[in-house]
């Protein structure tokens, strides 16, 4: 039976009433098993109404409250850990232990969120002038919104609503409509820790329920997490509208590993980085570095690692590699494999032809590897967002320090050394947000920020951390003068205030 997935709105379900329903497959089968409702601009003016509504009361609610409420919400997470993996496994693919990572990752920042009092402590500066006190606060914005990606339906979420309900303020969240279920559970349980109706609310839709978020005049900040594409139309037509924004796009990232490398590690590395969640990360490693002195002997080491990794369903755990999301992103990853001889490189490894016995109709693709890819192929130009590891090859570590920064691109990036020396100077000259250091997915803990450069992020903002607490707020100064009841009467004085 097909089971249907409804907006959340007011801290209860809401049925969609566009008569519009989207298709979500359970990729390892390729069967539809759910449909999604998909929201008119009049059913998310509705919602925000009603995040507009609740904030009245949250927005100066006392920081106590959130944060027992916050507390409490952690506790329901960790609790039904199983069954949001279990929502993200079959609607996107990813294996049960990977799922599981997701959601730990998420619940980072629920705990983030948990300490906000610490984190929303103004500044006083006493007697700046004569009986002259100057105080630093910060303050909530009102409703704001996320739009989230298909790949981390409960982290990507999990990244935005927390801190920004924490600082006081409403929110409504359209996740991807290719996998809804896990946002949905969010918000239940986050009314099962008693946060009040309409704080948080959940709007499945398309590009109609996207362009009514972003032109809605009660919507004051947008967060996004997806392709470059989207990302830079988001960050200009809500900034055009008035609105802060943050708007993290694609990654093209890059691992640099040179000849004093452990090469087993730096084997292990990318093959975990490049492979795993069947590389639909924004923060997988999809293009080795390689010095030539080194690069024969790393690929084959990449290659007898990558041949045994077992592909199958989430939910068999066995599985370490599962589907990709749709049969139609499945087959956009292949075409990068089949037509990368043509464009100069040599085909190492591919898995475009691969299959799962008795699961012949879900979203398979193999491990595919390609060596000796030209920077102006469209398999190293492009986002790929699957299974596809490219290796490229320098002579120098200037030449591959030159080809990384070169990139449109600049989410993160690693270095596989020995040399501290080279390191350092790989961190400070590399242009990329985060950088790895024999890590090969530097994604920061949740009390620092997350967030790229160059065409990986659109805004002033990165997410999560304190970029994401100051993102949620805005500042105020207020500037205070009592004076003494014995203190004699100055008089007009129309010269500019003086601070002595």
């Amino acid at each position: 039976m097909t089971k249907t997935v409804n907006h959340w709105i007011g801290g209860k379900t809401v049925e969609g009433a566009s008569g519009n329903w989207g298709e979500v497959t359970d990729p390892a089968t390729g069967a539809v098993t759910t449909r999604v409702a998909l929201a008119s601009a009049d059913e998310v003016a509705a919602a925000v109404a009603t995040a507009r509504e609740a904030f009245a009361a949250w927005g100066t609610s006392s920081l106590a409250r959130r944060t027992e409420i916050l507390f409490r919400y952690r506790a329901l997470l960790d609790a039904r850990r199983d069954d949001i993996a279990a929502l993200i496994t079959a609607e996107h693919g990813k294996v049960h232990s990977d799922a599981l990572g997701e959601v730990a990752r998420g619940l980072e920042i629920v705990e983030l969120a948990c300490g906000i009092t610490t984190q929303l402590k103004g500044e006083l500066s006493t007697q700046v002038s004569s009986r002259v006190d100057v105080a630093s606060i910060r303050q909530p914005l009102g409703v704001v919104a996320g739009i989230t990606p298909f790949n981390f339906p409960a982290m990507v979420p999990m990244w935005m609503f927390p801190l920004a309900v924490a600082c006081g303020n409403t929110f409504v969240l359209k996740p991807s409509e290719k996998d809804p279920s896990a946002a949905n559970l969010l918000a239940e349980l986050a009314a099962e820790a008693g946060l009040p109706d309409g704080v948080l609310n959940v709007v499945h839709g398309d590009k109609v329920a996207v362009d009514a978020l972003l032109a809605h005049p009660d919507v004051a900040a947008v967060s996004f997490v997806g392709s470059t594409p989207i990302a830079r139309y988001i960050h200009t037509t809500a900034s055009a509208n008035g609105k802060r924004v943050q708007a993290l796009g694609g990654a093209k990232n890059h691992m640099l590993v040179l000849p004093d490398a452990d090469l087993d590690a730096a084997a292990d590395a990318a093959v975990s980085a490049a492979y795993g969640s069947a590389g639909e990360r924004c923060m997988a490693i999809s293009a080795v570095v390689a010095l030539d002195s080194v690069a024969d002997e790393l690929v084959e080491k990449i290659r007898e690692r990558a041949e045994k990794i077992t592909i199958g369903p989430g939910t068999d755990p066995a599985s370490e590699m599962g589907p990709l999301i749709t049969r139609a992103h499945r087959d956009k990853v292949a075409s990068y494999v089949t037509g990368a001889a043509a464009q100069g490189a040599d085909v190492v490894l591919d898995g475009t032809g691969h299959t799962v016995e008795g699961y012949e109709n879900g979203h398979w693709i193999g491990l595919s590897l390609l060596d000796k890819v030209a920077t102006d192929s469209d398999a190293y130009r492009d986002e790929i967002f699957g299974p596809v590891l490219c290796v490229l090859r320098v002579a120098t570590y200037e030449e591959g320090v030159r080809l990384i920064n070169a990139s449109p691109f600049g989410n993160g990036t690693a270095i596989f050394t020995r040399d501290g020396g080279a390191a350092r100077r790989f961190q400070l000259e590399i242009q990329a947000g985060m950088v790895g250091v024999n890590v090969p997915i530097p994604v920061p803990v949740g009390y620092h920020s997350f967030g790229g450069w160059k065409d990986s992020l659109f805004g002033d903002h990165h997410i999560y951390g304190n970029d994401g607490v100051h993102f949620y707020t805005r500042g105020k100064v207020v500037t205070t003068r009592w004076p003494d009841p014995s203190e004699p009467h100055t008089g007009v004085d129309l010269g500019f205030p003086r601070n002595s």
